[in-house]
């Protein structure tokens, strides 16, 4: 279980194909506090810690059904990952429940600076059948995007807009988001259950 608060936007260090898998090395600065079977979420996706190559680096194993539901595939060496270690049960929670299962993935279509902000507008399929799931915002709701949590603004039925403040920019791999770039989704936990339930009562 994760929150949405970024730690660290790490450099990849490597990536490694084998079979339908794909074997993902990075660099971070909490790598030597890592252990194996260890869970963090990468751009939001949780994935276990399978080796820990030593000079600050750690590897993760991504199968197919992750690679085809996010933009993990897409990575390469020097790219920007953002991280967060799983939440701890005492602590605070500082963004939304963050389950680490992305959705689906968006398309950013437009980069909007606004007296200091960044306005990101991201649109993604909305077919009834995954509205119908709940892969849905609201206004003012919360949506996981990378990995981190972030208020909705203009919620429209196939896209939505996020407003990042400078820290939020300069930390995560958001420095790195420009019109075209694909991004990883995680709808409200809570909203997809409401959506299940109601599609059950009325079935």
């Amino acid at each position: 279980m994760f929150s949405g608060i970024v730690e660290e936007a790490a450099r990849v260090v490597a990536v490694e194909p084998d079979g339908g898998n794909l074997h993902i090395t990075l660099e971070c600065s909490f790598a030597d506090e890592l252990c194996i079977d260890q869970s963090i979420a990468h751009n939001g996706v949780c994935l276990t810690v399978v080796a820990l190559p030593g000079n600050g680096t750690y590897t993760v194993t991504a199968i197919h059904e992750t690679l085809r539901r996010s933009n993990l595939g897409d990575l390469k060496p020097g790219d920007l990952v953002n991280l967060e270690r799983s939440m701890r049960l005492d602590g605070r929670l500082d963004g939304h429940i963050v389950q680490g299962h992305v959705d689906t993935t968006a398309i950013c279509t437009e980069v909007e600076e606004a007296d200091g902000s960044t306005y990101f507008t991201f649109a993604y399929e909305a077919s009834r059948e995954l509205i119908a799931k709940g892969y849905v915002t609201v206004e003012k709701g919360s949506v996981t995007v990378n990995g981190v949590s972030l208020t909705v603004c203009d919620s429209e039925p196939q896209q939505f807009r996020v407003a990042i403040i400078p820290y939020t920019f300069d930390h995560t791999n958001f420095c790195r988001i420009a019109k075209g770039s694909r991004v990883n989704l995680e709808f409200d936990i809570l909203g997809k259950y409401i959506a299940r339930i109601a599609a059950l009562t009325q079935a």
